[in-house]
């Protein structure tokens, strides 16, 4: 199985791809997608949405695995995470995807066995599960390796 984990965002969406061979996740790519600021949310949107259709069609994932949004002080934010989001979602089901979605907390608990982990010790706990020399960089793109690692985790409870 291969799973696209996704930390949407709209100046900074994270992306990470695991395989699992065996029960066990190997990592087969990872990284970010930037869009400038001050440049109009459709444009941002555009490239978002440009960007996954490439990765998915590179990488040819068998499901994505996304963040829900949990609640934001910040509307405009929010507001901006969620579109990214739902773009993702699109590339997704444009290329025929299964997508299933994790809150942070379940994500956290899941792959550090807290809730209320820290960035920190989620970046550390993916190092560990990818045997990884470093931690992944930027913290997105360990959030989304993170929420690929959630489904596999999930799946193989479910299925044992």
């Amino acid at each position: 199985m291969r799973i696209v984990g996704i930390d949407p965002g709209t100046g900074i969406l994270g992306f990470g791809v695991i395989d699992i061979i065996k029960q066990t996740p190997r990592l087969v790519t990872a990284g970010v997608v930037t869009t400038p600021a001050h440049t109009p949310i459709d444009i941002r949107l555009e490239d978002i949405f440009d960007s996954l259709t490439e990765i998915i069609t590179e990488t040819e994932p068998d499901i994505m695995a996304i963040e829900k949004l949990f609640f934001a002080r910040n509307v405009t934010t929010a507001m901006s995470v969620s579109q990214a989001r739902g773009v993702a979602m699109l590339a997704g089901r444009k290329h025929g995807l299964p997508i299933v979605e994790y809150s942070p907390n379940e994500i956290k608990k899941t792959v550090t066995g807290y809730g209320k982990a820290d960035k920190k010790q989620v970046q550390e706990m993916v190092r560990l599960h990818l045997k990884l020399r470093e931690v992944p960089k930027p913290d997105d793109c360990a959030d989304a390796l993170a929420a690929a690692l959630t489904h596999h985790m999930t799946h193989r409870a479910a299925i044992s």
